[in-house]
């Protein structure tokens, strides 16, 4: 995706966006450093409207700023990934029931689809896959409860970027998707509640199974392939260990 600085009329904006989307498709990777005058230098700006952006960024909980190692882009671990995605069980479901129940027009989420199926590269698809997500809990007719989503849809696109480097789903997520998209078209409210809140919560599941964290535990669910210590640390995920409990991110 190509980005140009004249179209936008706030610098820090133009940069906010950029580093956003590098970091929401995979382009700048998990605990990657990000030096003002270097970004500065790539975007044809000051230091200033890029020291602005990574604030920003900060408070949604995309990138650490540290005082003695700089900017980084947000480690995943696990505690942080279920935290975020514990919120959007609680309320997106919800919100979901309200939209279909409320009849709203269902054209972006069918759009959504169509783009993510026709996406040539991963980073497209992820960002159809969140519009998809967003057309059908925005029109839940509670502004405020649309707000609290997309206060957390970044965070939850970080974790899942990290996530899908390691453990590809994304034909079993696409045919979740398809099915969401029909009970909503049929106006099944329950039903689309239900199948929202597992679709999420099977997401949560297969990239952080919870006995992965125990390693004495022998018992293990036959389907679940749970992301090795390894590939974590290749992907810029981290699993929380008993004798390590300080966070990666040094928050």
């Amino acid at each position: 995706m190509a980005f140009a600085p004249s179209p936008i009329p706030s610098r820090t904006q133009y940069v906010l966006e950029a580093i956003k989307h590098d970091i929401l498709t995979g382009g700048l990777r998990p605990g990657q450093a990000l030096v003002e005058a270097e970004l500065a230098a790539r975007f044809g700006v000051s230091k200033t409207p890029v020291r602005e952006a990574l604030k920003t960024l900060a408070g949604s909980g995309l990138v650490v700023m540290n005082q003695y190692k700089g900017v980084t882009v947000r480690m995943v671990d696990a505690d942080m990934a279920r935290a975020v995605y514990d919120v959007r069980l609680l309320l997106e479901p919800e919100a979901v029931r309200r939209t279909v129940a409320s009849r709203a027009p269902l054209d972006d989420a069918r759009q959504a689809l169509r783009r993510a199926a026709g996406a040539e590269d991963p980073a497209e698809r992820s960002l159809a896959n969140r519009a998809f997500h967003r057309a059908l809990y925005l029109p839940c007719g509670n502004p405020l409860l649309g707000r609290m989503l997309d206060e957390v849809r970044d965070q939850a696109a970080l974790v899942s970027t990290v996530a899908w480097a390691a453990v590809p789903s994304w034909e079993r997520e696409a045919a979740e998707h398809e099915q969401i998209l029909r009970l909503a078209a049929a106006g099944d409210v329950d039903g689309v509640g239900r199948a929202v809140h597992d679709h999420i919560a099977s997401f949560v599941e297969r990239a952080f199974p919870r006995h992965a964290e125990m390693p004495h535990t022998e018992t293990q669910r036959p389907d679940t392939q749970p992301l090795d210590t390894q590939t974590l640390d290749t992907q810029g995920l981290k699993t929380r260990h008993p004798e390590n409990q300080s966070s990666p991110n040094g928050e």
